[in-house]
């Protein structure tokens, strides 16, 4: 925790710099007031219907869309999530339980195990029948072109350098405690189909990358940009 830092006062500029350490004292002051009787989870990326971040739904709207589509990195990277609602059913099992058989501190994300990014595009192809084709541009290209892990190129990143292991958090601990998962096409349509009921300016911010992916524009450029390196 930066000296200093009270997360009480702090304002929404600050609080985005500090997350992760106000994450980390949240979880310290729980610890230090309820010893021995405190249950701490840690989702990760949470997805599906209702999620107004677009870092999922951009992928399965992406791949309906169908075309050449720009695919991150290698399709062996991996990639965790857990869908709300399988969060929030385990979460109230837990807290049913109780700290005496539920206590300490779980990472809550999915699937069973890391997913790999190729198998997630690969789900939303044959749950949208798009006629989706994945180019695939390792992580150094697309850092040439200022395309962003996690920003531009949604729920993944590079599995070297400053990120390895990021998306293998550990999750034992909750499995053996019950976690389960939906199955991920069920996720897939049932955000395809609540995406389709949200606002036209809600969509047309999906379709300009506001929130998290790339424009078509954009994803066309670099596209390009790619294809001309390979002729070279």
């Amino acid at each position: 925790m930066p000296d200093g830092l009270d997360p009480y006062t702090l304002d929404r500029q600050n609080w985005g710099r500090n997350y992760g350490a106000l994450k980390s004292r949240a979880e310290k002051d729980v610890q230090d007031a309820y010893p021995g009787m405190f249950t701490i989870i840690r989702p990760g990326l949470i997805v599906g219907p209702l999620d107004p971040s677009d870092r999922f739904t951009y992928w399965p709207v992406r791949v309906e869309r169908g075309g050449e589509v720009l695919a991150p990195g290698a399709p062996n990277d991996v990639t965790q999530f857990i869908d709300a609602r399988d969060l929030a059913e385990w979460t109230v099992r837990m807290a049913e339980m109780g700290p005496r058989d539920s206590g300490g501190v779980y990472n809550a994300t999915g699937p069973r195990a890391p997913l790999p990014m190729g198998e997630f595009l690969v789900a939303c192809k044959t749950v949208t029948s798009s006629n989706a084709r994945f180019t695939w541009v390792p992580w150094s290209f697309l850092d040439e072109q200022k395309v962003r892990a996690w920003r531009d190129m949604p729920i993944v990143v590079p599995p070297d350098g400053e990120t390895a292991g990021f998306s293998r958090r550990n999750i034992d601990r909750a499995l053996a405690k019950g976690l389960t998962f939906r199955p991920l096409d069920v996720t897939i349509k049932d955000t395809l189909d609540w995406n389709k009921t949200r606002s036209a300016d809600d969509r047309d911010k999906l379709a300009a990358g506001a929130r998290a992916g790339i424009s078509a524009q954009r994803e066309a450029e670099v596209l390009s940009a790619w294809h001309a390196k390979e002729k070279k």
